[in-house]
C-alpha cells in the first residue's frame, strides 16, 4: 500500500508540482485582504491560549480561510505534554467522525459515475441488508419483538442517518445494548464482516422514520469497496488524498509521522488533564494498518490536509484546477435531506438538518446563535471541528486532542470569534 501511495504521489508531483507537498506549507495572507479583522482574530488566539494556560487542553490548532485564502493558522500548547513536544502545524490528529464527509464525497464520486442511485435499496449491493427486521419491543427472557421493514433502507438513508441503524453507545435501548454486547466492534472485523453482522441486527426504527447517529457511514465504506472494486484506503488515496495533496491523511501512522502524532487526553476528576493510554479501536496508536477501515471514524489527518479537503468542497468540488465532484453535487450534499415530518435532527430542537454526510444549519436561533444559516459542518470525537459557510465564503478547521468533545464550548467560541471578525474587504 505504501509503495502504491508513493508511486501515485510521484505521478502527481511530476505533472503538477515543482517539489514535494508538505501539509504545513500553507501560505497565510493578511486577514484584512478578505474582510477579516486581525485584531479580532488575535482576541481569539488569546482566548484559546487560556485553555492551555489553565491546563484544560493540551494543544490546539486553528485555521481560518475566506474566499479561498488562509488568513489564520495558529498552534497552541503541546502535541504531547508528557514528551514536552509542542504543537506544530503538521501535527497528525485522530479526526474520528470528521472522516464521514470524506466518505460522503467518495460516495458521490461513484454516484456521478452512475454506479448507484441515491434511492437504491442498500440490499441491492449488500445482500446482508435484505429482509431486515425492525425492533418493536422487549419480550420476556431478553428476546426482542420485531416486525418486517415497511420499506428497505436506501443509500440516501445511509447518508442522512435514517436507515434504522444506531451506534450502540449513545442510547440504551435493547437494540443499543445488543450492539454493545455483540462483536460488531471487534477490531478483527473488516468492512465486509462488519456489514454482514450488522445486517443480522434488528433495526432500531423503520427506515426514514427517525434520525439516529449510526454506523451507516461505515456501511458506506463497504459500499465504496463493492462499487469501486478497491479497498477503502486505496480508493481514498487514489481519488482524494493523493491528487489533493493530503499527504498526511490515512488510516495508519507512517514511520515518518510517529514523531508528529498527537497524544489524546481526557479529564480525570482527581488529577485533571490526563493523557489516555493507547489501546484498541478509538485509542489505537495506529502504527499498524487496521483491519477495520472505518469510513465513519478511522482517519488521521493534519489541519492543513483537512483544510485542503474542506476548501475543495467549499469551492464546489474543485481545488487547484482539479475537479473532484460537480458543483451541483456539493449543492445537493449540503441541502437538508431529512423528511419534513422529522423536523430536523432531534425533531428540530437544535435547528439542524442533515444533508448527505454533513450537518446543515436551518435555524440559527435554535442552534444557539453562533452559526449561520446554510452552514454545513461536522466534528470529531476528540473535540475537532470544521465548517463551511457558503454565504460568507468561510472555511474553518479546529483540531485538538481532547475527549469528550462537548465538555468545553471552544467549537462555538471559534465560530463566534470568526463571525465577529468579519468586516468589509479592502
Amino acid at each position: 500500500m505504501e509503495m502504491l501511495t508513493r508511486a501515485l504521489l510521484l505521478v502527481v508531483l511530476l505533472v503538477g508540482s515543482v517539489g514535494p507537498i508538505k501539509a504545513a506549507d500553507v501560505t497565510v495572507s493578511k486577514p484584512e485582504t478578505v474582510g477579516l479583522s486581525s485584531a479580532k482574530l488575535a482576541e481569539m488566539k488569546a482566548h484559546f491560549q487560556t485553555y492551555i494556560d489553565e491546563n484544560k487542553l493540551a494543544g490546539i490548532t486553528t485555521l481560518i480561510a475566506r474566499r479561498g485564502k488562509v488568513v489564520h493558522f495558529e498552534t497552541y500548547g503541546d502535541r504531547d505534554k508528557e514528551a514536552s513536544s509542542v504543537m506544530q502545524k503538521d501535527t497528525v490528529f485522530r479526526i474520528y467522525s470528521m472522516t464521514k464527509p470524506i466518505t460522503g464525497i467518495a460516495m458521490m464520486m461513484l454516484w456521478e459515475e452512475g454506479k448507484f442511485k441515491l434511492d437504491d435499496p442498500v440490499s441491492k449491493y449488500l445482500p446482508s441488508f435484505r429482509n431486515q427486521k425492525v425492533f418493536r419491543g422487549a419480550l420476556d427472557g431478553g428476546k426482542l419483538d420485531t416486525a418486517p421493514v415497511e420499506r428497505d433502507a436506501t443509500i440516501r438513508d445511509l447518508m442522512r442517518h435514517t436507515a434504522g441503524l444506531t451506534y450502540g453507545y449513545f442510547g440504551d435501548t435493547p437494540v443499543d445494548r445488543m450492539y454493545r454486547n455483540s462483536d460488531l466492534y471487534d477490531q478483527k472485523n473488516d468492512l465486509k464482516t462488519l456489514v454482514k453482522k450488522l445486517g443480522r441486527m434488528p433495526l432500531l426504527y423503520q427506515p426514514g422514520e427517525a434520525w439516529v447517529y449510526s454506523l451507516s457511514v461505515d456501511v458506506q465504506g463497504r459500499l465504496i469497496e463493492v462499487l469501486s472494486g478497491k479497498s477503502l484506503d486505496t480508493f481514498f488515496n487514489e481519488r482524494i488524498f493523493t491528487p489533493l495533496g493530503m499527504v498526511d491523511t490515512g488510516f495508519q501512522v507512517r514511520q515518518d509521522q510517529v514523531s508528529r502524532f498527537s497524544a489524546v487526553y481526557g479529564l480525570n476528576k482527581e488529577t485533571g488533564l490526563t493523557a489516555l493510554k493507547p489501546g484498541e479501536g478509538l485509542l489505537s496508536d495506529f502504527k499498524k494498518k487496521p483491519t477495520f477501515l472505518s469510513g465513519g471514524g478511522g482517519l488521521l489527518s493534519t489541519t492543513a490536509d483537512y483544510w485542503r479537503f474542506a476548501q475543495m468542497v467549499a469551492n464546489g468540488g474543485t481545488f487547484d484546477g482539479v475537479r473532484y465532484v460537480k458543483a451541483s453535487t456539493v449543492e445537493m450534499m449540503r441541502k437538508d435531506q431529512l423528511p419534513k415530518k422529522l423536523g430536523g435532527i432531534a425533531g428540530g430542537k437544535a435547528g439542524l438538518g442533515f444533508g448527505l454526510d454533513f450537518a446543515v444549519v436551518n435555524d440559527v436561533a435554535k442552534n444557539g446563535g453562533a452559526t449561520r444559516k446554510g452552514e454545513y459542518f461536522w466534528g470529531g470525537y476528540a473535540s475537532t471541528l470544521f465548517w463551511i459557510d457558503p454565504e460568507e465564503e468561510v472555511v474553518a478547521v479546529l483540531m485538538t486532542n481532547f475527549i469528550p468533545s462537548r465538555l468545553y464550548p471552544l467549537r462555538n467560541e471559534m465560530r463566534q470569534y470568526v463571525y465577529d471578525a468579519l468586516e468589509d474587504a479592502e
